[in-house]
């Protein structure tokens, strides 16, 4: 059972991924019958810090010390993630939890404190999709998952942006506290109860840049051409190479196959379809590339565990749904 949680501040904190972390463990429901957590929120000095909106400050009651007793250290996103640096008593004081068997948990670009720490390397994690790109480059030894709300990996979990933290503190609270008790703060909180780490996050529709132009130009013209049959052997006519060459070379620069990439782009291009216009689903299929309503159903499934219709009612509303 979880029973001492501590969260460890920096500067530039966000509010919502702190308060998602306050809300889920921070809070006495021992009128409901509900375990109490013996709270605290932590930084490397014991003062005030500033908030991402700059519009209050958070006083910080506890240093660090209080994380060597904690069952679970967990780390909220900040501001300038990509770029900054973090302090070594705090990586040094992550180190030693999971060293003593503590769970931690980052909410959003938290993440990156863990990867600063070494927690992330050799396992699987995520981060928000924003952030996805850069993680990888500072942190290679991560095993990055892009897609998904959330990932367990151990004494290590980590999660994509703001309400995937929601879900992955649930998580815990039900591998800890049991499913009663994680349903019941769902109720309270009037989130679902429990959304299963692997369904995908809501992304925007990046084109994936690569490091080298030799396959650049394809990519450009396969992002603009989804709606055609394209094939390996098409693609690298264009390429000026052999369909073995190319998709070797194509796996080395963007990480998957041509197939997998344009899968992804027609499901992306799918999205924005059905976020930006009222074109039926039928055509939508169509200018993406799946044909028909049931194949792109089928692969809207597999890649976002929900429905077209499901996910256009979610950015639109019911009625512009219908």
């Amino acid at each position: 059972m979880l029973k001492n949680v501590a969260v460890a501040l920096v500067d530039g904190v966000n509010p919502f991924e702190l308060g998602v972390l306050c809300e889920v463990f921070g809070i006495d429901r021992s009128e409901a019958g509900l375990p109490v957590y013996d709270f605290a929120v932590c930084g490397v000095d014991q003062r005030e810090l500033a908030s991402r909106s700059g519009a209050f400050t958070i006083n910080v009651p506890h240093g660090l010390d209080r994380l060597e007793e904690a069952d679970l250290i967990a780390i909220p996103a900040d501001q300038h993630c990509e770029a900054r640096t973090y302090p070594e008593p705090l990586l040094a004081a992550l180190r030693r939890g999971v060293e003593r068997g503590a769970r931690v948990l980052s909410v959003c670009s938290g993440a990156f404190v863990l990867g600063a720490a070494g927690l992330l390397d050799g396992r699987r994690c995520t981060t928000h999709w924003r952030h996805v790109d850069e993680l990888a480059r500072r942190f290679p030894k991560a095993r990055l998952e892009p897609d998904v709300l959330y990932v367990d990996e151990g004494p290590v979990i980590t999660s994509a942006g703001t309400a995937a933290g929601i879900d992955a503190c649930l998580h815990l609270v039900r591998q800890e506290d049991g499913p009663e008790v994680a349903n019941t703060i769902a109720r309270r909180m009037v989130v679902p109860p429990h959304r299963d780490g692997g369904q995908a996050q809501y992304i925007e529709r990046p084109l994936t840049r690569t490091r080298c132009d030799t396959v650049g130009e394809v990519l450009v013209w396969m992002e603009q051409h989804l709606e055609l049959d394209l094939t390996v052997e098409q693609l690298a006519e264009r390429a000026h190479m052999s369909p073995r060459t190319f998709a070797r070379r194509f796996q080395q620069e963007t990480g998957t196959t041509p197939y997998r990439w344009v899968l992804r782009q027609r499901v992306l291009l799918a999205q924005q379809l059905l976020e930006a216009t009222d074109e039926t689903i039928d055509t939508i299929a169509g200018r993406s590339g799946f044909g028909t309503a049931a194949g792109l159903r089928h692969h809207f499934l597999r890649t976002l565990d929900t429905t077209p219709n499901a996910y256009r009612r979610t950015f639109r509303g019911p009625a512009r749904a219908a």
